[in-house]
């Protein structure tokens, strides 16, 4: 037997359709997910706008959730059920490379060759009305999370893998600069790990968000020197921890420079196109500063995120910019690309 799924393929640029695919049967330990909601992740806006090469058709979509709609040979059936609704981890490792064996599965060697299955099209594979994962790949949700927040839980696995790099510690000043969806994630977490939280922000109504969602003072950097109204914060030293959520290159020395003696900066974001930054080495031998960054998240950084969801303790409507049907994937994706948009999810 074989199994007809409908996919929303990137088939040129800031092209996409609708397209019939058949791929096997289910295999020992998989899952059949009826997919209610995709959101659309930098990645596939990339894709999108030719920015990322991919052969093309391709399937983007890696922040997904739905229902199990059937269950392979071998299954855990104490563990799941046809019906369960669960959040789907879409992002591959091999389990067999040198940082998959070191418990650094979010390094994978090979996380870009996600294997097609057969019938299927390259790309992470969530924007499908069906898809087929291991079972292992599943993380059940209450009926009180939506599936729209529920595609929501694989940005903030990564956001929890990125507070976790930046070792919080109680009563710590936390400087988080970009006030997009992944920054105001950042503030989130970081008031919850009992931090005072300074958001610097162009955008006003992104600073209002901000502070509705826990953070303590935002700015405008357009307003203020960004380094020198931190330092003014913090008695002259610098934020503890400091995040940089934004992909601006210039951005990049002024965490840098508000970054505190013994302090952490996290640079978040990935750089397109990257663009190196003079780095002091006597800064770093005299103030012990750690420049690190962060991405991907692991298994257990996605199973922290759906417990977050799941329980309440986080709440990332305010994060969802709009919707739109399966059908209107095209739209979608063109909605996702105005700046300034938070999350745009498919629904199905």
């Amino acid at each position: 037997m074989s199994i007809s799924i409908k996919t929303a393929a990137v088939t040129g640029e800031k092209k996409v359709e609708i397209l019939d695919l058949e791929t096997p049967d289910l295999r020992q330990g998989e899952a059949l997910v009826k997919i209610h909601a995709v959101a659309l992740c930098t990645l596939e806006q990339r894709i999108f706008q030719g920015e990322v090469k991919m052969p093309l058709p391709c399937t983007g979509g890696h922040e997904a959730a739905g229902e199990i709609a059937a269950l392979g040979e071998g299954v855990n059936l104490k563990k799941w059920a046809v019906g369960d609704r669960v959040a789907v981890r879409m992002l591959y490792s091999c389990g067999e490379c040198y940082y998959c064996r070191t418990g650094h599965t979010n390094m994978c060697e090979r996380a870009q060759k996600k294997p097609t299955r057969e019938g299927l099209l390259a790309g992470p594979g969530g924007l499908c009305d069906y898809v087929i994962v291991d079972t292992a790949s599943l993380f059940k949700i209450p009926d009180t999370l939506s599936y729209e927040e529920a595609s929501l839980t694989e940005p903030l696995a990564c956001v929890v893998h990125s507070v976790g790099r930046a070792d919080i510690q109680l009563g710590e000043d936390v400087a988080v600069i970009g006030g997009g969806i992944m920054g105001q994630y950042h503030v989130m977490l970081a008031k919850r790990k009992g931090a005072r939280v300074i958001m610097s922000e162009v955008d006003e109504a992104r600073r209002k968000l901000a502070l509705s969602l826990g953070a303590d003072i935002v700015f405008n950097p357009m307003e203020h020197d960004p380094v020198e109204y931190v330092k003014s914060l913090t008695e002259g030293r610098g934020a503890d921890v400091v995040f940089n959520t934004t992909a601006i290159p210039s951005v990049v020395p002024q965490a840098i420079g508000m970054t505190g003696k013994a302090g952490r900066m996290i640079q978040y974001s990935s750089m397109h196109p990257d663009a190196p930054t003079p780095v002091s080495p006597q800064m770093l031998h005299g103030q012990e500063v750690i420049l690190t960054g962060s991405i991907s998240p692991d298994g257990h950084d996605f199973y922290t995120a759906n417990r977050l969801l799941s329980g309440g303790i986080v709440d990332c409507r305010p994060l969802i910019a709009k919707k739109f049907e399966f059908a209107d994937a095209q739209k979608a994706f063109e909605a996702a690309i105005v700046p300034g948009t938070f999350r745009v999810i498919i629904t199905n």
